[in-house]
């Protein structure tokens, strides 16, 4: 490896845009309105859910836009952090992004695309343990998971080039067959039936209660609920961010990543929305859990909550679960990829402000940051094997809101503490739209420290671990700078 080598800049307005839109579709679409509808129980209440979450979405994708204009710089949310406030606030975040945010991710994408993969190979079943110790499992399920991170690990040590070949055609490829799921679905498998029960309860939320009892909802109980029901929506959009941890390699970043990042998110929320459509219009929301038929069963209550199975069966028949599992197939392992080549960016920016192994901070002859890169994949793949990928994900949640508030809320910092920095972009709608996500996020994560508790602590305290490793590492540096001197 080689000091004076520097990132290649490779990626244009469709690459960022790819990794954008492909680093967020990846299984939870079609599976969690399944939860959503247990938790709301009306339909409209339901697309109120996904729309939220898309305006979130948005919204904060046009405020970071002005951040990616000022600091164009390899590590993204991690340098605006720092810049905002003080490199304690960036190396929480960044900590709590190699412990848990981006490898969790990865691995929980890894494992639906092994168990999924399950479905076209027999062989790769979650039945099948070879070897379990406590939280450690080992089978065929974390063998396929380990090994599709490995290879798109080996895919992006190859060059930033590989790595946004895959993103592309992976990219493309499933939003073309989530506008082929989309059309078929309206076009070909909406059921007169299921159009007209939802009608007739379409803003009548329920929750169930004790005895199986249905309880109306409203006022502050449904805000609640609503508030819940956005952790799925909200972590089926999430990932969106993970454009301005490349900027070091995007082409004129000052206005690719801001136009990605709109472009991206604007996309993959009108897809979001469509096939909830579908959804409801396929499938009758409320449905009972011992019933035979798949109708009966509802959105509620679907097969192992696999939505979109069921609202092509119709059509395909039996040969819904194949399709709709190959489509998932392609679906994570493009996921994957951008989350892989992505998350490596921020280890490298903290490596080098100290803050992270040296190694991490080098770039290979490709120009890449190749150990960060296999560290991430080591960490993933230790987490594919503990099985508690999905717990540490629910933890995080709430911390991963904070972060955003925290950033958002850096762009009205920044604007006072450094006044003449360029803006090439400034947020769109400022100061309402960045207020407005603020506001809104910050009533969803006050929700989930009332209602999820057991989530929200362990959340904080995977955050707060962090900090006396970071005074640690800033031991070591001043150690390492005095034995220079």
């Amino acid at each position: 490896m080689s000091s004076d080598i520097n990132f290649r800049k490779s990626l244009n307005l469709f690459d960022s845009t790819a990794i954008v839109a492909g680093s967020m579709i990846g299984s939870g679409i079609f599976i969690v309105s399944a939860d959503i509808s247990r938790l709301l129980g009306s339909p409209g209440w339901l697309m109120a859910a996904w729309l939220i979450a898309g305006f979130l979405t948005i919204c904060a994708a046009l405020s970071y836009g002005e951040l990616a204009g000022m600091f164009p710089k390899a590590g993204g949310q991690y340098v605006y952090l720092k810049e905002a406030y003080n490199p304690l606030i960036g190396f929480l975040f960044g900590w709590t992004m190699f412990l848990v945010i981006q490898t969790g991710t990865i691995a929980a994408v890894a494992m639906a695309f092994a168990k999924f993969s399950g479905v076209l190979f027999p062989s790769v079943s979650e039945e099948v343990v070879w070897f379990k110790a406590g939280f450690f499992k080992f089978g065929p399920v974390q063998i396929v998971a380990i090994a599709s991170i490995a290879l798109l690990t080996w895919i992006n040590t190859r060059g930033i080039k590989e790595g946004k070949r895959v993103q592309n055609a992976f990219t493309s490829g499933k939003v073309i067959l989530l506008l082929a799921f989309i059309i078929i679905g309206l076009g070909f498998a909406s059921n007169s039936g299921a159009i007209n029960v939802n009608d007739k309860i379409f803003w009548q939320p329920i929750q169930e209660g004790p005895g199986g009892q249905d309880i109306p909802l409203s006022g502050y109980a449904l805000i609640a609920a609503l508030g819940m029901a956005m952790v799925g929506t909200l972590f089926s959009s999430d990932a969106w961010n993970n454009i301005t941890f490349t900027a070091g390699e995007v082409i004129n970043p000052k206005k690719n990543i801001p136009l990605s990042l709109f472009l991206g998110t604007l996309i993959v929320t009108i897809l979001y929305l469509l096939a909830n459509v579908v959804y409801i219009t396929v499938l009758p929301l409320r449905g009972e859990p011992e019933s035979a038929t798949i109708v009966g069963r509802g959105m509620q209550y679907a097969m192992n909550d696999r939505l979109a199975t069921a609202a092509i069966s119709g059509v395909f028949g039996n040969y819904a679960v194949i399709i709709m599992a190959a489509f998932i197939i392609i679906s994570t392992f493009g996921c994957n990829n951008g989350l892989i080549l992505s998350g490596a960016r921020v280890y490298y920016s903290m490596a080098n402000d100290g803050l992270f192994f040296p190694k991490v901070g080098k770039l290979n002859g490709n120009g890449v940051p190749a150990f960060g890169l296999i560290l991430q994949c080591i960490w993933a793949s230790m987490l594919c094997l503990s099985g508690t990928y999905g717990q540490l994900l629910d933890y995080v949640i709430f911390a991963v809101l904070i972060f955003y508030i925290l950033t958002i809320t850096g762009i009205f910092i920044l604007r006072r503490t450094q006044p003449d920095t360029e803006r090439p972009y400034k947020a769109f709608g400022y100061p309402v739209i960045p207020v407005i996500y603020i506001v809104l996020a910050s009533l969803i994560v006050f929700i989930l420290f009332i209602y999820k508790s057991d989530y929200t602590w362990p959340g904080l305290i995977i955050v707060l671990l962090g900090i006396p490793v970071y005074f640690l590492w800033r031991k070591k540096l001043g150690n390492m700078q005095d034995n220079l001197k």
